[in-house]
């Protein structure tokens, strides 16, 4: 069995869906390939969060995408921690920043983006992208990246 792994507990157990959004929920595993850049990349296309004013859902596809430093996020955890949101009331700015910085507090990635694409409302769509890097190297990446983002869907 691989080691590193004695302290997630969601992985292979019954958990319960959070009510509401915590990184509390959040796990982390060793990286055994540190000294390699590669990306992780997870899609959640059901996302939903709520209108802090109305109490309306908001829907969208958020995109996150890291180059993993000494850890990674368990996926059934983060999971759990983004269905927290579904009763979470916050705007799509602030969303799409409270999980980068959670997940960057959590990991320290290399690099890492959270991208918000969420469902028109009122004719308007909201796309919220967000993104850094730590070092020369990926603080580059980060503004070449930032520059490019123009979100378009």
């Amino acid at each position: 069995m691989r080691s590193g792994l004695d302290s997630l507990k969601n992985l292979g157990a019954g958990s319960p869906i959070p009510s509401d959004y915590s990184p509390k929920v959040l796990e982390a595993f060793p990286n055994v390939h540190p000294d390699r850049d590669y990306w992780v990349t997870f899609t959640c296309p059901e996302f939903t969060t709520l209108c802090p004013k109305t109490g309306q859902p908001d829907f969208a596809t958020l995109t996150i995408r890291y180059i993993p430093a000494k850890t990674l996020v368990e996926s059934k955890s983060l999971k759990l921690y983004l269905f927290g949101f579904r009763n979470h009331g916050d705007f799509h700015e602030d969303v799409v920043n409270i999980i980068y910085n959670d997940l960057v507090a959590l990991m320290k990635p290399k690099y890492m983006e959270v991208i918000g694409k969420f469902t028109p409302r009122g004719g308007i769509s909201i796309d919220p992208f967000v993104n850094g890097g730590v070092g020369a190297k990926y603080r580059k990446l980060a503004e070449a990246r930032f520059a490019a983002w123009n979100g378009v869907r």
